[in-house]
């Protein structure tokens, strides 16, 4: 299984970049690839509108730590796991999400989410900075 990592430096606090990047009412505005449509929350899952299908979607409990690792469960049942870190960086937060390229994905589609990851981490960084 092949694993890239992906990240981007923001020019704020750590614990401010988790809570805007974690927050329900925030993530349709920079994860396109997550949520590109309606989201509601059902317990301690969100129900999102993504360019899948309807997803669901279970973050990592509240913490200390910046991680915001998430599972999504598929529309087909599949479960993803998706490591998500916000880290200590000297001009601020470094954002880092490690893709895995799953059995049965291509090259071209593996590359085609990593664009689509980079492009959400830089709405997140605009948003963040603006």
């Amino acid at each position: 299984m092949e694993s890239r990592h992906l990240s981007i430096v923001v020019r704020r606090a750590p614990a401010e970049v988790w809570a805007f990047a974690g927050s329900d009412e925030h993530l349709p505005e920079w994860a396109a690839g997550l949520a590109a449509g309606a989201l509601r929350r059902e317990g301690d899952e969100l129900v999102v509108e993504s360019p899948m299908g309807e997803v669901r979607v279970r973050f990592a409990p509240p913490n200390d730590l910046g991680v915001l690792d998430h599972d999504v469960t598929l529309p087909d049942g599949a479960v993803v796991h998706n490591p998500l870190r916000v880290l200590a960086h000297p001009l601020g937060a470094e954002v880092v999400f490690s893709l895995r390229r799953l059995d049965g994905v291509s090259a071209a589609a593996f590359e085609a989410d990593a664009r689509a990851v980079a492009a959400d981490l830089e709405r997140l960084r605009a948003l963040l900075e603006a």
